[in-house]
């Protein structure tokens, strides 16, 4: 939290693809009444290979504060790869009932980036992480949950002022800061993103 309200600070912070959308069906959701998330590493659109692991580390806190028990992402993709599924595209392939025998999962968090990293123009830099998610029984197959976040960091500068904000941009890695407010977005903004977990203590208590 301490990193948004710095970032929010420093620069213009846009969340778009939530303010006007209607709130979603969450009856699957409840029927399913989920308790732990198995999240696999995201499949990669963008340009860029640290993508999906950077995104991956930032999803398991709001996932855990919403009042879920998740599946230790470091140890899930060790599994798989050791199961001969070494890319992201294949692990989303696994078979549902194989992911529950091996994690014991009640739900799998599939998620793909559509964009990442930082855009530089003369007087001004852009720093984007837009993605999309589904969350998915594992014991029955059925959708429960899907969402997106087109999460942008950024603002207008003067020469000298970009020139040295792409320079900080490069050494503090501000896509994976941007993530971070993108899987907030994603998971966490009322009517769009996950209900409450049973952890929660305002669980059962979303609006319907």
């Amino acid at each position: 939290m301490k990193t948004f309200v710095l970032l929010a600070a420093a620069g213009v912070f846009l969340l778009s693809g939530c303010a006007t959308l209607p709130p979603k069906n969450y009856a699957a959701f409840r029927q399913s009444n989920p308790r732990s998330i198995l999240v696999l590493p995201p499949v990669n659109e963008s340009n860029e290979v640290i993508a999906p692991y950077s995104l991956l580390t930032t999803v398991t806190r709001p996932l855990s504060e919403l009042g879920y028990y998740v599946i230790p992402v470091v140890m899930a993709d060790h599994l798989l790869k050791e199961n001969g599924m070494s890319l992201p595209a294949e692990m989303h392939q696994a078979p549902l009932e194989k992911l529950r025998s091996v994690f014991g999962a009640d739900a799998v968090l599939y998620i793909t980036i559509e964009k990442y990293g930082s855009k530089y123009q003369l007087v001004a830099s852009n720093t984007m992480v837009f993605a999309r998610a589904k969350l998915v029984d594992a014991r029955t197959g059925t959708e429960l949950w899907q969402g997106r976040a087109d999460t942008t960091y950024g603002g207008q500068s003067g020469l000298i002022e970009a020139l040295v904000e792409q320079v900080m941009n490069k050494l503090v890695d501000q896509a994976h800061n941007v993530a971070a407010m993108a899987s907030l977005q994603l998971l966490t903004v009322p009517g769009q993103g996950l209900l409450k977990g049973p952890r929660h203590p305002e669980f059962g208590k979303d609006p319907r």
